[in-house]
């Protein structure tokens, strides 16, 4: 007993009755104590040294367990915030995209991911300067921040264009290839020209003479349906130089006009048949180089011609001077 009546006991002993299970491999230790079995948290973590270890990383200080240059971060992104901020407040930001572009696009090129190449391919009537203007593109964009769909949405729009792909070669490279759409026709409309395609969608004013030497079609509708215009050349055989225009009268059918001014009347249906005709009747009379102003082939079974004024009178004069014979008439 000690001085306040307690039993002293071993801190090893084991309670009265407590049956230590003796393993038959391991046995006691030195002294006949038994050795003990690890603890569940020495089982869970490896070791007892892997649990020293994890306390010692509990307690290590924050300013080791922090990322490193997370400090070194914060500070700078603190003061590009209070650079723009005060550009922005003095008015110099507008100043500074007028010469460097936007800010993003300037800091990617200032790492070497700026629009240094753009490779086009693909076209034969657009030049390289309105494929770009029509795309947006200029010198004070970033590879790292154009967004190609956008850029293929805005090319698909110009009415030249039929489709258009956009690639990114990093670090500084853009590829544009495009399919143009063929010029077909010229079209006049309200006294204005377009060039058109075969499906008859516009491409373009007519502002020069690249294309006019095209198939020439007049009249309201008369775009959407070049490609029967261009079946009458067909059919006009011989005489298809001599054309320059087709006249959709009516959204029904085709007046030709030729080389020498003479308007080529033609039916609604069976317009092949009369050029036929027509054909025939230059032949066989060469009725093309006669002073007639419109042939109208629209009946078929006669051909009306109407004559010029000088013809008119001519005729009129020679019917006047021919004799007629019968009661009351001189022979």
């Amino acid at each position: 007993m000690d001085g306040g009546g307690r039993y002293l006991q071993p801190m090893t002993a084991y309670p009265a009755g407590f049956d230590v299970a003796r393993p038959a491999s391991a046995g006691w230790g030195s002294g006949g104590a038994p050795v003990r079995k690890p603890s569940r948290i020495t089982k869970l973590f490896g070791s007892s040294r892997g649990v020293r270890r994890r306390r010692r990383s509990a307690g290590m200080p924050i300013e080791q367990r922090l990322p490193r240059f997370l400090g070194s971060g914060l500070a700078l992104g603190f003061f590009a915030t209070v650079v723009g901020f005060g550009l922005w407040q003095g008015g110099h930001i507008d100043g500074f995209i007028r010469d460097y572009g936007e800010p993003h696009h300037a800091l990617a090129r200032a790492v070497g991911l700026g629009l240094d190449q753009v490779t086009i391919s693909g076209i034969s009537q657009m030049s390289e300067g309105e494929v770009l203007a029509a795309a947006g593109i200029n010198s004070k964009q970033s590879l790292a921040f154009l967004d190609v769909n956008d850029l293929r949405e805005r090319l698909e729009r110009v009415p030249m264009i039929k489709s258009a792909t956009v690639r990114k070669l990093y670090p500084n490279e853009l590829v544009i290839t495009l399919t143009e759409r063929e010029a077909h026709g010229i079209w006049q409309n309200n006294g204005e020209l377009f060039v058109i395609a075969a499906d008859g969608t516009v491409i373009d004013l007519m502002q020069d003479e690249r294309y006019v030497d095209l198939p020439f079609v007049v009249g309201e509708g008369a775009n959407t349906r070049s490609k029967e215009y261009l079946a009458l050349l067909d059919a006009a055989g011989p005489l298809r130089g001599r054309i320059r225009a087709g006249t959709l009268v009516a959204g029904r059918r085709w007046t030709l006009k030729m080389d020498n001014g003479m308007d080529v009347r033609l039916p609604e249906l069976k317009a092949a048949d009369a050029l036929a005709r027509l054909v025939k009747l230059e032949n066989e009379q060469k009725i093309l180089e006669k002073d007639v102003l419109a042939i109208d082939l629209r009946m078929a079974d006669r051909v009306v011609v109407r004559l010029t004024e000088e013809a008119a009178l001519a005729r009129a004069e020679a019917l006047k001077k021919k004799p007629m014979r019968g009661k009351g008439v001189d022979t």
